[in-house]
């Protein structure tokens, strides 16, 4: 048995279990080490030197958590859910109510995508500002199944078809070198995004199926400190206001000029502590809450990085692909298939389609071009086997994500009501439409 399969399989299994997802990554991983034959020391060695690859983003995600508490101290959130809810409050029908139900998610849709291309800041805008919104999704009765699969598209889709902000990252400095490093030599950069165009439309069959079938009747969550807003209140400064203005824009300037989102968030809080929504004392108190909130996904994204290491030590892709080419035989439909679903184990795992391309372009280009499919083809399959999993794996940052926002206050489970809806709605639809491309391109 492969270890990526069997390391993979046990950790969904206990992660289904409602096992922690940083135990279920950890015993995974030591399995799957165990079962290619790596000693325990050489495995243990390979997932702690793993560990500090997920540090950089954990630390990314407890100031993120701390910059939303400090905006939330500012009464900005208290603000922006205030006028939704007297809106919703003032609809006199069902039409109208839809309809602002409808306008809510397409407005959610275009700011996630645009956090991936137009203001690329990727999560970082997540708890910021989906717990404020918590009331009016209430007040809306909307489904935070079908919230969480409208967050995963917009961070998801426009990578793979959009080449400018993280697209730009993800199909010309990544996918479109790997794929001429490996072999692939007649493709140009506008190739790419048009090969990835059909497996997208999966991304969209997904996401209509969520909105209007899957999760389209109402769904009530029991009121709490968070989804409680009062219509009429009375402790929103105008000044604190303008400072928590200045904080998201002085957050969001450093980090597109740094990068960092930890320096984003850092320059962010110190607005919010010399403009006197934070007092000095606070700050401790603040910092505590902010890395409370976000903790686990920091921790499960630390863990992910050493399982991912581990599985890279065992040499189980490069087995797993050589082991499928020689049982394919000349049947091409089923190498296309075999191809995507490897890769959607391998993603799973990873848990990031960005670092999962290198590892299965060195192998599924010379296997694919050897079975004869076309260049677009090619580009198609290694694209969409690399992003399969990103939309439906316990440790990608694009169901992390979501649930960090969605579970502020302690209502939404990360595997049951993040993972497993936007596996079915994108995993599944990926394949198939990814499967028809390498056909018919």
């Amino acid at each position: 048995m492969n270890p990526i399969i069997i390391s993979v399989c046990i950790m969904l299994l206990l992660a289904l279990m409602r096992v922690n997802v940083v135990v279920a990554l950890t015993f995974s991983a030591i399995v799957g080490g165990l079962t290619a034959g790596m000693s325990i020391t050489d495995t243990i060695s390979a997932f702690e030197g793993g560990l500090g690859g997920g540090a950089t983003i954990a630390l990314s995600y407890a100031m993120l958590g701390t910059f939303a508490v400090a905006i939330s101290k500012s009464g900005i959130t208290d603000l922006l859910a205030q006028s939704a809810i007297k809106r919703i409050n003032g609809q006199k029908n069902d039409s109208a109510s839809t309809a602002l139900k409808y306008g809510v998610l397409a407005i959610l849709v275009l700011i996630t995508m645009s956090s991936q291309n137009v203001i690329p800041v990727h999560i970082a805008f997540i708890p910021i500002l989906i717990p404020p919104l918590l009331a009016v999704f209430a007040k809306l009765k909307l489904d935070r199944r079908m919230i969480a699969c409208v967050l995963t598209f917009g961070l998801v889709t426009p990578y793979m078809v959009l080449p400018i902000g993280f697209g730009g990252i993800f199909l010309n400095n990544i996918l479109l070198k790997n794929l001429r490093d490996n072999g692939l030599t007649n493709i140009t950069a506008s190739d790419v995004p048009m090969a990835m165009l059909f497996p997208a439309l999966g991304m969209v069959t997904g996401l209509l199926i969520a909105i209007f079938i899957s999760y389209r009747k109402p769904r009530t969550y029991q009121e709490t400190e968070i989804t409680h807003v009062d219509t009429e209140p009375n402790h929103i400064k105008k000044k604190h206001i303008l400072v928590a203005v200045l904080g998201i824009v002085a957050a969001l300037s450093v980090q597109l000029y740094t990068g960092s989102m930890i320096i984003g968030a850092l320059a962010g809080f110190m607005v919010f502590t010399f403009g006197g929504v934070i007092a000095w004392k606070e700050t401790h108190d603040v910092f505590t809450r902010g890395v409370h909130m976000m903790a686990m996904i920091g921790f499960i994204m630390i863990a992910a990085a050493g399982f991912a290491a581990v599985m890279k030590a065992t040499g189980g892709v490069e087995t797993l692909v050589q082991s499928l080419s020689i049982s394919i035989g000349d049947n091409k439909p089923l190498a296309a298939l075999l191809m995507l679903i490897v890769g959607l184990l391998v993603t799973m795992g990873i848990g990031s389609s960005f670092s999962t391309i290198p590892i299965i372009a060195t192998i599924y280009v010379p296997l694919a071009l050897a079975f004869g499919f076309s260049p677009m083809a090619v580009v198609a399959l290694v694209g969409t086997a690399a992003a399969l999993g990103d939309a439906g794996s316990p440790a990608s940052d694009s169901t992390l994500g979501p649930t960090s926002g969605l579970n502020a206050d302690g209502q939404h489970e990360h595997i049951w009501q993040t993972v497993v809806p936007t596996f079915i709605h994108y995993n599944i639809p990926l394949i198939i439409f990814g499967w028809i491309a390498a056909m018919v391109l």
